[in-house]
């Protein structure tokens, strides 16, 4: 039996709340407020590799969604934490800043196949705030887009849809038009790896 009947999200995307209500497990949400720098979080190292640094990424947001519930005296439960990047060979490609640099993006993935990493963390604590669990999953998948036109990329770009996404695209979005092959878990390039994350929630005792 999981020692919670519920977890805690932490995570802002409408895609993983959708994708974890696939699974069957309740959850709350677990934000951050104006007091955290989130995208201080995201910064990458210096040369650092896409897995390293997704995975690092993923439990720095664990570890700050572990301290917030203590902080904010919520009800102990564990916390799934996700993050996803796009990889063009080791050259991560992050969230657009603006409009020009999510057409830059979209240039340099035309006709080219790249990769979708997304981590998967989940965390509990004991009743005196020391961490009684930590296990983390990784999904890995390769995405190719066919050869696009500048009309298409001012198109999609216009569209808003790369705003705030990993590589400047959501492939549950206007972007599938554009993707001519899929190849690994189109649920990890969504945000949140169906897979691995049914493993971490079993090692949880949820049963899914």
């Amino acid at each position: 039996m999981p020692s919670s009947q519920f977890v805690y999200l932490a995570s802002q995307s409408p895609r993983r709340r959708q994708l974890l209500e696939q699974l069957g497990v309740r959850y709350e949400l677990l934000l951050a407020d104006d007091t955290e720098d989130a995208e201080a979080l995201e910064v990458v190292l210096p040369g650092e590799a896409p897995r390293a640094y997704v995975q690092r990424v993923t439990l720095l947001k664990l570890d700050a969604a572990l301290s917030r519930m203590k902080h904010r005296g919520l009800p102990l439960a564990p916390v799934l934490c996700s993050d996803t990047t796009v990889a063009l060979g080791k050259t991560i490609l992050g969230k657009p800043d603006d409009a020009k640099h999510a057409s830059q993006i979209l240039n340099q993935l035309s006709g080219q196949t790249h990769r979708v990493l997304t981590s998967v963390a989940m965390g509990a604590l004991t009743k005196t705030g020391a961490v009684r669990k930590q296990v983390q999953g990784l999904s890995v998948s390769q995405v190719r887009f066919a050869p696009l036109t500048r009309t298409q990329i001012q198109s999609y770009v216009a569209s808003g849809e790369p705003m705030g996404k990993a590589g400047a695209y959501a492939v549950q979005g206007r972007a599938a038009a554009y993707i001519a092959h899929i190849s690994g878990s189109y649920s990890g390039i969504m945000g949140l790896p169906m897979f691995e994350t049914a493993q971490l929630l079993r090692e949880f005792g949820f049963k899914v």
